[in-house]
């Protein structure tokens, strides 16, 4: 791909005025033939001459040179999914170069940069070595940082702030992620409750409860991302782990997440595992991984977000708002990848190794075809 297309932008914009090449030659003090390499892309101009030529045709030195520093969401997302299917398919090191490129070339398109570093945090296990995700965590959190100081989108640089805490709790950084964090924190009232009372005022009933649906979809997510978190601090004390874990799979069934969002609760359930081997029962840490198998293992799409038969306004939503629609932002492979990993791998579950029902479960998820991997 050309990162100047001055040519081209000469010839059609000449060509729109209906001016020659000899008009246009004597205008800027060249012979024609110095033009006609210009639009063949055989030379290009002087630097000097491009505020003249920019001038003539009324345009931005930009937009003479073809140059666009910002990426339409459609294109972003376009480009996430190629990228995403390349991590799946081609070597971990050449997407990584061809994602760098990218950034390069768009540096100064945040929402980009943004997604970009998501993919990377999102594939660096694909690294290998443990030393050579780490550096790709780094990468991305330089990315983060950028879109932080360079975004004038308020919501972009909050998202932009929390991956950036993100990455440095996976590198460690505790205390640099403490007091990034925690400034962050704060009483807030859901803005979709008064943006919904503007939209029914206004007569727009479908938009006002399409936007309730919205508010209540994503803090519905947040308050189980809460929830997991408080989980984890509730080893030391069992009777605040039972009733954490109970209200947990409450607000599953209440909300239906299993349906609603699969993949955010096939982490829920392997959490929720952890948590009950790390209070010693087993079992109840296998009936989770049974939960967390039948999940990976059903029909449920895992890889695209979705409305249901509650929220029927959702998936219009999804695809308006979000940079990559109802797209999750890692490819099958991965998903698929860790769904084996989190079970095979993780010393939480080291000591079910020889346990028939954890045995059966891995065989299970291996035979899958779609785990074949």
């Amino acid at each position: 791909m050309r990162e100047i297309n001055i040519g081209q932008v000469l010839v059609e914009h000449r060509r729109k005025r209906g001016v020659t090449q000899e008009e246009l030659a004597e205008h800027i003090g060249v012979s024609k033939t110095a033009v006609s390499k210009w639009e063949t892309a055989t030379t290009y101009p002087d630097i000097a001459l491009l505020p003249r030529l920019a001038a003539f045709f009324n345009i931005t030195i930009d937009q003479l040179m073809g140059y666009r520093p910002q990426m339409e969401k459609e294109e972003i997302r376009k480009l996430h999914q190629s990228l995403t299917q390349e991590f799946g398919s081609a070597p971990f090191s050449e997407v990584m170069d061809r994602c760098r490129e990218i950034a390069k070339r768009y540096f100064a398109c945040p929402e980009l940069l943004f997604q970009l570093a998501c993919l990377y945090v999102n594939h660096c296990a694909l690294a290998g070595e443990l030393s050579r995700s780490l550096a790709v965590i780094e990468e991305a959190m330089a990315l983060f940082i950028r879109v932080k100081e360079e975004s004038s989108d308020g919501f972009l640089v909050s998202q932009a702030v929390n991956m950036e805490g993100f990455c440095l709790l996976r590198l460690g950084r505790t205390q640099e992620a403490v007091q990034l964090l925690k400034e962050t924190v704060s009483l807030h009232m859901a803005p979709e409750c008064l943006l919904a009372e503007a939209y029914q005022m206004a007569g727009n009933q479908k938009e006002a409860r399409r936007t309730l649906q919205a508010g209540m979809y994503q803090t519905v997510l947040e308050v189980m991302n809460l929830m997991l978190s408080y989980l984890a601090m509730c080893q030391e004390s069992p009777e605040a782990f039972a009733e954490t874990a109970r209200r947990i799979q409450a607000l599953e069934a209440c909300f239906r997440l299993n349906a609603l969002h699969p993949g955010f609760m096939l982490s829920v359930y392997l959490s929720l595992a952890q948590g009950y081997m790390a209070q010693g029962q087993e079992e109840r840490a296998l009936d989770m991984l049974e939960q967390y198998k039948g999940l990976a293992l059903s029909d449920i799409d895992l890889l695209r977000l979705h409305g249901d038969d509650y929220f029927t306004l959702l998936d219009g939503w999804l695809e308006e708002n979000l940079t990559l629609g109802r797209n999750l932002p890692r490819h099958e492979t991965a998903i698929r990848k860790s769904v084996l990993d989190s079970l095979a791998g993780l010393p939480a579950f080291a000591g079910l190794k020889k346990n028939p029902r954890f045995q059966e479960i891995l065989r299970k998820i291996e035979h899958d075809r779609r785990y074949a991997i």
